[in-house]
């Protein structure tokens, strides 16, 4: 069974906020409700948050093997 690194966690996850934050938007242009336009803008920049987490955490990861 492959072992999940929690960077990799922390993209999925961020993924998934992207991807809530799209639909929220989208939603809010077409029924022209500007709090679920940011609403949908602050979860994708929470997936972007989590995104670069995940990043960092395989970095530091990264580094530790290294040594």
């Amino acid at each position: 069974m492959m072992n999940m690194s929690d960077g990799f966690k922390d993209k999925i996850k961020g993924a998934g906020d992207k991807v809530k934050g799209e639909a929220k938007e989208a939603f809010g242009i077409v029924t022209d409700n500007k709090k679920k336009q940011a609403e949908g803008k602050a979860d994708k920049a929470k997936g972007t948050a989590k995104d670069k987490k995940g990043d960092v955490k395989d970095a530091l990861n990264d580094s530790d093997e290294q040594r």
